[in-house]
């Protein structure tokens, strides 16, 4: 094998408690992560020389701070690999979303080396990698909906193939993690309501009308356009939504719907105003990493 493609699926959080900060400046979460059809691709290309290139159809990512870059680093420094490596991404997940366009990118590059030069990591290897480039990379690695709890690291595998419609909006505001992650520690106290069960039982029993009623995010308190997140989740309602929440650490507002015909009339209602996009959600029946 000379090169492989991959498909980097975006992710929304169906619920997320943040539950304290921790010593080593991390934060220990509670969240479901969800996949979705919305994904950026990737290619990587061996080389005759050992030379790293990346190149991608967003300018700024272009540089040495990229995860991929990060990630090609610190697989060197884990295993030996007999050639460099051309890496073309083609981003199509919006950046500072909250969809997690940089974890599920640098999951599939990470899966991708392993396949390409037969490298014959394991499971707990390439999440220890994972691990150490951000909080979200291990989720990302699996295809199937997860528990994520820790830093991100502790995975609980959902194995349950529910398909349901999404119609995901991207304001014209961008929210930075590192900054969202500041306000909620300034916070004194915020009361977080635990529905994981909840939500873990309806994704169980593909039941979208009780998953809708317990969807939950602490960062829709935080984020300072307020307003604009709950105009945007109330215009997902009003054309057919069941339920709709902002993923991650925002920007991004999702609705889940029902039924395909419902949702492709309100991505023609919101597409004039919005930037939006319209998606399935996403699980594999092969289970474990993808």
């Amino acid at each position: 094998m000379e090169e492989i493609y991959l498909k980097a699926r975006a992710k929304i959080n169906l619920n997320l408690l943040v539950l304290g900060k921790r010593e080593d400046g991390y934060h220990n979460l509670k969240s479901v992560f969800q996949r979705v059809n919305l994904y950026d691709e990737i290619y990587i290309r061996k080389l005759k020389t050992n030379d790293f290139l990346l190149k991608t159809n967003v300018e700024e990512l272009n540089n040495r701070e990229n995860i991929i870059d990060k990630a090609y680093r610190k697989l060197k420094e884990y295993c030996e690999f007999e050639s460099g490596v051309e890496v073309i991404v083609n981003k199509k997940i919006p950046m500072q979303a909250g969809l997690a366009g940089g974890s599920t990118d640098c999951a599939s590059f990470l899966l991708g080396m392993n396949r390409l030069f037969d490298l014959q990591l394991s499971k707990q290897e390439i999440e220890q990698i994972g691990k150490s480039l951000g909080a979200d990379v291990v989720p990302c690695l699996y295809s199937n909906p997860v528990l994520a709890e820790g830093i991100g690291e502790k995975i609980t595998e959902l194995d349950v193939g529910f398909s349901y419609y999404l119609l995901i909006i991207k304001p014209k505001i961008s929210c930075n993690t590192k900054e969202m992650f500041q306000k909620l520690d300034c916070e004194k106290e915020i009361n977080q309501p635990d529905n994981t069960e909840l939500i873990i039982n309806a994704l169980k029993k593909q039941d979208l009308e009780m998953l809708s009623k317990h969807l939950y995010n602490v960062f829709e308190s935080l984020v300072e356009e307020k307003e604009m997140i709950q105009n945007l989740k109330q215009e997902l309602m009003k054309n057919g939504a069941l339920g709709s929440l902002m993923s991650g650490s925002g920007s991004c507002v999702y609705g889940l719907f029902s039924d395909k015909k419902t949702a492709q009339q309100a991505y023609r209602n919101l597409k004039k105003k919005y930037e939006c996009y319209l998606c399935t959600s996403y699980y594999s029946k092969k289970g474990e990493l993808r």
